[in-house]
């Protein structure tokens, strides 16, 4: 019996990130593998797999995706090869008014394939906060928010930035959200979201306007949802770039 495609999964090791200042970030990331597989392979693939992360352990970044899957793909004379890298990607924020730093964290992956499965794609995932324009036009005090996590995968022709994707997103909320607040800072956030009143549809599509903008953004989905306070059920809204070409 054939078997289509096998690897491992949600090992975590050590890897560091490169950031836009120009430093590398130290983080842990949690990788899959799995490469095709012709009938007539046999030999031991977790073995293949592990040892091609280890030979690039401390080391492990965008750029090393095409060597590590070469590696697996020609020990395993596979057709194709893919590896997954979600990790917690960290940046210091400013609280708008009193300027407390804090470290935010932003969930991320880097997700590549060679042979026939052969792309690369950045995913960043950011909550921010969504104040509903409905419940403020019918409510003559206050409306109500929440948070809301905001999705977008990239394909680039250039380096993309995951700080600059992280901005893209959180201007296009209603408002951005801090790890840390004091007393100013929250009557601030709270009174921007007021005055910025947005749906999950408007989220989304303002993130679009910005990546259809971007030079080097060669693809993108995004999607939102809302957690929402006073519903039973999240708000959600998506869009891929390919469909709106």
């Amino acid at each position: 019996m054939h078997i289509q495609s096998v690897g491992i999964k949600d090992i975590q090791i050590p890897v560091r990130v490169l950031e836009k200042g120009g430093g590398l970030q130290n983080t842990v990331a949690t990788i899959s593998i799995q490469a095709s597989m012709p009938g007539r392979r046999n030999d031991s693939c977790v073995e293949v797999f592990t040892s091609a992360l280890n030979d690039s352990l401390g080391e492990i970044s965008a750029a090393s995706f095409s060597r590590i899957l070469s590696q697996i793909q020609e020990k395993l004379q596979s057709k194709a090869a893919r590896l997954e890298m979600t990790f917690p990607f960290f940046i210091e924020k400013k609280a708008p008014v009193s300027h407390t730093r804090s470290l935010m964290e932003y969930d991320c992956t880097f997700s590549g394939g060679i042979g026939e499965d052969e792309d690369f794609i950045l995913t960043v995932r950011v909550p921010v906060t969504t104040l509903c324009p409905c419940s403020k036009e019918i409510s003559s005090d206050g409306a109500h928010n929440q948070r809301a996590e905001v999705s977008l995968h990239v394909k680039f022709r250039n380096f993309v930035w995951i700080e600059d994707l992280i901005v893209i997103v959180e201007q296009s909320a209603s408002c951005e959200v801090y790890a840390l607040l004091k007393r100013p800072d929250e009557k601030f956030v709270t009174e921007k979201a007021f005055n910025n009143p947005m749906f999950v549809e408007d989220v989304v599509r303002k993130v679009a306007v910005s990546a259809l903008a971007h030079p080097d953004i060669t693809w993108f989905a995004a999607s939102v949802e809302s957690f929402e306070s006073i519903h039973k059920h999240s708000a959600y809204a998506y869009i891929d770039s390919d469909e709106i070409r």
